[in-house]
């Protein structure tokens, strides 16, 4: 009988645990996912781990509707599932902004290589004393380009990626256009000396 009577009262005992551990509001809970939410958009992830980022937002403020309906066991759920998916999200977005970060900077050196490369053409058509009208519209493609290339890199600096790589795309299209106008130039003055 004894031995029936402790695993009855360390049943009661367990039940009265659970039940004042859920008693209140999970608060320092909800405050550590909070927390972690803000180092996670500091650290970027809302613009570079949005599904996860956006996840720990929706768990927290699930966390916030089950505390308003005084379900504490669900809030304390919801919060620590928003603290883990918003340490998820800053650590994706590290890992993100690392590969855009080192592909944008081997799109401005191969950028920054074509700039060199439609310089050289357009030194080298001077050289072959083409008239400075004929190559106008090279000349502007190639400034442009400059600029953009210039924007790309203060882009890159600010980790403003995605921009970067619209910049970077720009550029290249400029010199481009810059290339094939010196080429057609060269190409009309060596039939014009036939």
């Amino acid at each position: 009988m004894s031995r029936r009577f402790s695993l009855v009262y360390l049943a009661l005992l367990c039940s009265s645990f659970l039940s004042t551990g859920c008693a209140t509001p999970p608060t320092r809970e909800m405050d550590q996912a909070q927390g972690s939410i803000d180092a996670a958009r500091a650290a970027g992830a809302d613009r570079y781990a949005t599904e996860q980022y956006d996840a720990a937002v929706k768990a927290l403020q699930s966390a916030q509707q089950a505390v308003a309906q005084r379900d504490y066991r669900l809030a304390l759920n919801y919060a620590l599932d928003g603290r883990d998916r918003a340490q998820r999200a800053a650590k994706e977005a590290a890992t993100q902004q690392a590969v855009l970060r080192s592909a944008s900077e081997r799109r401005l050196g191969e950028v920054t290589a074509s700039l060199d490369q439609a310089k050289r053409r357009l030194k080298a058509a001077e050289g072959a004393r083409v008239p400075r009208r004929s190559l106008a519209a090279a000349l502007t493609a190639i400034a442009a380009a400059e600029v953009s290339l210039q924007k790309a890199g203060t882009s890159i600096q600010e980790s403003n990626y995605h921009v970067s790589q619209e910049q970077l795309a720009e550029s290249a299209r400029n010199l481009q256009s810059a290339m094939a106008e010196i080429e057609t130039v060269m190409k009309g003055r060596g039939k014009s000396r036939s």
